[in-house]
């Protein structure tokens, strides 16, 4: 089984460029690990390597991901959200430790906490949906993606308009964040709210909006008509 990481990250460093590296990187704030690939070519990778793994072995394929997380780079750990996400038909309770280990130990960017979170766990939650209060413990987390992780969870099922009342529970407590990643994440949870439930989300927007840093006030509005964008942004 480790001859399969290792032979995957073999193929990683020789389509590695370094251009598409420094090139990839000014999109974070934060200093992050990548080979310098393209997600094109990285979906393609994490597609013929896992026809490789064992069938229907969940836990097994589990643990390579976590062996993929513990690298750092950017890629790999999209590869193991890929390999994570194939399983989605067969999660159970059980994965919720792991899915939390991830986010706690390894996310460390928001391009990994978004795809971890937005497809694994967002699908994890909706078959699941008493963890939802798990998402409530992680938005009173220390750790910044942590925080925002249990935001983007909700992103998915939020779009298909379950959760509201989680929702607007969740955006209270990470309200007043001082983290401009956590702000654009629960920003974002509530713009993916209002798709289904737009004028709850205004209601809710309105009687916050003087205390709402505006960074999260702009995302929860963005798809939202012009005359509500207006009385929504009004000093």
């Amino acid at each position: 089984m480790k001859n399969i990481i290792d032979d995957l990250r073999r193929v990683l460093k020789q389509n590695a460029d370094e251009k598409i590296r420094i090139s990839g990187e000014r999109f974070f704030r934060e200093e992050v690990k990548s080979h310098g690939l393209r997600a094109a070519l990285v979906r393609s990778i994490a597609g013929e390597y896992f026809n490789k793994l064992p069938e229907n072995n969940k836990e097994a394929v589990f643990g390579l991901c976590e062996e993929l997380w513990k690298s750092g780079y950017l890629e790999e750990s999209f590869i193991a959200c890929n390999w994570a996400y194939k399983f989605r038909k067969e999660y159970t309770p059980n994965d919720f430790p792991v899915f939390e280990k991830w986010v706690s130990k390894y996310v460390n960017n928001w391009a990994s906490c978004d795809t971890l979170c937005n497809h694994s766990i967002g699908t994890f939650i909706e078959m699941y949906p008493s963890f939802v209060s798990e998402l409530k413990k992680w938005a009173r987390s220390d750790k910044r993606w942590v925080k925002r992780a249990s935001a983007v969870s909700l992103i998915i099922p939020a779009r298909k308009g379950k959760f509201l009342n989680d929702i607007f529970e969740i955006a209270d407590i990470l309200h007043s964040d001082p983290d401009d990643m956590v702000r654009k994440g629960y920003g974002w949870m509530l713009k993916a709210a209002s798709e289904a439930y737009q004028q709850e989300v205004f209601t809710y927007v309105m009687k916050r909006k003087g205390s709402m840093p505006r960074t999260s006030l702009r995302y929860a509005i963005e798809k939202m008509p012009a005359d509500l964008k207006a009385k929504a942004m009004a000093r």
